[in-house]
């Protein structure tokens, strides 16, 4: 596994965000690469000194979003391409939000930040 995941303990972003944002940032980069086999839950929260839940919530969001792929049994992978664009949108959404929050700015001005930005 790529030094891509590491867990910062003394951020206020809760370590399944942090796995989540870790594993999208590197397949939207091509860091980890299209069918590349991620961790056991087990393993992977064994490997970071985290929860297995945490492991197991960060894997389930990522699958949401399109960026992996749950083969039953034979674990979790890389997903295809075909959703690598929104995943990078989603991994870039998730980290304004980050900052947002860091920040102390409401919702509506967030928004209102986005909407401007996205106006050029």
């Amino acid at each position: 596994m790529p030094d891509a995941i590491r867990i910062d303990p003394t951020s206020k972003v809760p370590p399944y965000e942090q796995i989540r944002a870790a594993v999208a940032n590197a397949a939207a980069k091509g860091e980890l690469p299209v069918g590349y086999k991620l961790p056991t839950v087990r393993a992977l929260a064994e490997t970071l000194s985290v929860a297995v839940n945490t492991v197991a919530r960060a894997y389930r969001e990522l699958e949401q979003a399109g960026v992996v792929e749950t083969r039953g049994r034979s674990g979790t992978y890389i997903a295809a391409d075909g959703d690598a664009q929104r995943a990078e949108a989603v991994a870039a959404a998730r980290s304004y939000a980050d900052v947002i929050a860091r920040l102390g700015l409401d919702r509506t001005e967030a928004l209102d930040i986005v909407r401007a930005a996205l106006r050029g």
